[in-house]
């Protein structure tokens, strides 16, 4: 068995799992049976020896939920490939538990062109392992102001549309792009942020007082997210607020979701766990965008995790090499690398809320959100599965990420809950921490 080639169709039984599944109202120790890279069955007790084209992976000790997916990923290829490649960030993904990402247009050049689409899908699958779908450009080159060709890319498989890193600046445009792309399914995801502050290199408050450094207030971001609220309700289009940073930004989506506007939401888990005070010391290093912010919006983003105003988590995984987050902070470059902490770390942070919410934040909902498939260990279904330890002790080492690049807020951090498995398509990914690579005679047993 060949790890990614999804042109196989792997026979595999997971044996002694406990099985979360959000859509099937299910908890309970479980052996998923997957046949030809779905699942065929989930039994209440193991089958008899699998015949000699199966593996059988023990699961002892883990939860297994329905695959989780990352809607917002920087994967920095074409224009980029020192930060990062499309097959070390899918590896990186692997490495995190995520069985799917959706990979941002800010390329270079961007993904603003269904050849550019098509070029991207055939590279991705050209590395394998992880599934990995494009979003496509609002405008031309992300200029905020020339449509592109919305249709076109649509047709060429790009799941969602998005000019993230940077607003779409022209209303006119937003507006006109929101109206053409009526008839599709594809939602717009936004990175709101006013462009008047572009000079700001963290949050505007006390701490960037001290430090004498420019900052955007949370206006910047609630005013662009209210904005594209009244789009949305004007068009009647899907709409998403990309990477919510603060409480003014809630209340948005609250008064949004109470006079009927289809409009979703999503949070990363350094906005839940770091506050601006992370730049104490002109930490160049913690620079992010939007960027870190006080104790009361990172708490504020948490209720509205708890309360389901917030339904999706996403890393916002933005590696850079080591250089380009060096000082001075007005230098370096905006992100992290995001994608083998982000479950560990967003567990970490929402200790209170409960299991089968996040698997459904993690899972159906941004499933739900891409328009692709997954969410759900129903029979039938392809076989994605996310598998988890919920109390495994983990330290993060950055030197040993998969991904390219090695910048994280949550070095040296430990984290409890662990990726453990991660199985795309019937094919074992990563077990147990380390990538999986055992033929199908064989049985896996025993973790570390």
């Amino acid at each position: 068995m060949k790890a990614g080639n999804h042109n196989l169709e792997p026979n595999c039984d997971l044996v002694g799992g406990r099985v979360v599944d959000p859509s099937l109202k299910l908890d309970a120790i479980r052996t998923v049976v997957i046949r030809r890279g779905r699942i065929a069955a989930l039994l209440d007790r193991a089958p008899a020896e699998s015949d000699a084209a199966c593996e059988r992976v023990d699961c002892a000790g883990m939860v297994l939920c329905p695959g989780f997916i990352d809607p917002h990923v920087h994967l920095r290829e074409p224009g980029d490939s020192h930060k990062e490649t499309i097959a070390s960030g899918l590896a990186a993904a692997a490495a995190g538990g995520f069985t799917a990402v959706a990979a941002m247009p800010n390329t270079r050049p961007a993904l603003d062109t269904p050849e550019r689409v098509t070029a991207f899908l055939r590279d991705a699958r050209a590395a394998g392992g992880v599934r990995c779908y494009a979003i496509g450009a609002v405008t031309q080159g992300r200029n905020g102001c020339q449509l592109a060709p919305l249709l076109g890319m649509a047709s060429a498989g790009a799941v969602a549309f998005s000019d993230d890193g940077a607003t779409t600046t022209s209303l006119r445009a937003l507006y006109n792009a929101a109206r053409y792309a009526a008839a599709i399914p594809q939602a717009f995801l936004s990175h709101c942020h006013d462009p008047s502050f572009d000079d700001a290199v963290m949050h505007e408050g006390e701490v960037s007082d001290r430090l004498g450094l420019p900052g955007a207030p949370a206006l910047a971001e609630a005013a662009v997210a209210a904005r594209e609220v009244l789009v949305a309700r004007a068009t009647r289009k899907r709409w998403h607020i990309c990477h919510v940073s603060t409480a003014m930004t809630v209340d948005v989506l609250r008064w949004a979701r109470s006079i009927g506007v289809d409009v979703s939401a999503e949070v990363t888990p350094h906005h839940l766990l770091c506050t601006d005070e992370a730049l104490e010391g002109f930490a160049a290093g913690m620079r992010v965008n939007p960027p870190l912010r006080p104790a009361t919006d990172r708490d504020a983003l948490k209720r509205a995790v708890a309360e389901g105003t917030i339904t999706i988590f996403a890393s916002d995984h933005a590696p850079h090499a080591r250089h380009e987050k060096e000082g001075p902070v007005s230098c370096a470059c905006p992100g992290f690398s995001g994608l083998e902490t982000a479950v560990g770390a967003t567990f970490a942070a929402l200790p209170d809320v409960p299991l089968t919410a996040m698997v459904a934040n993690f899972s159906a909902h941004p499933a739900r959100l891409l328009g692709v498939p997954g969410g759900s260990l129903a029979p039938g279904a392809p076989a994605d599965i996310t598998g988890l330890f919920l109390n495994r002790p983990w330290v993060v080492d950055p030197s040993a990420f998969r991904s390219r690049g090695k910048v994280t807020p949550f070095a040296g951090w430990t984290f409890t809950v662990q990726p453990a498995l991660t199985v795309v398509g019937g094919h074992v990914l990563m077990y147990a921490g380390a990538p999986h690579s055992r033929g199908v005679a064989n049985t896996v047993r025993g973790m570390p």
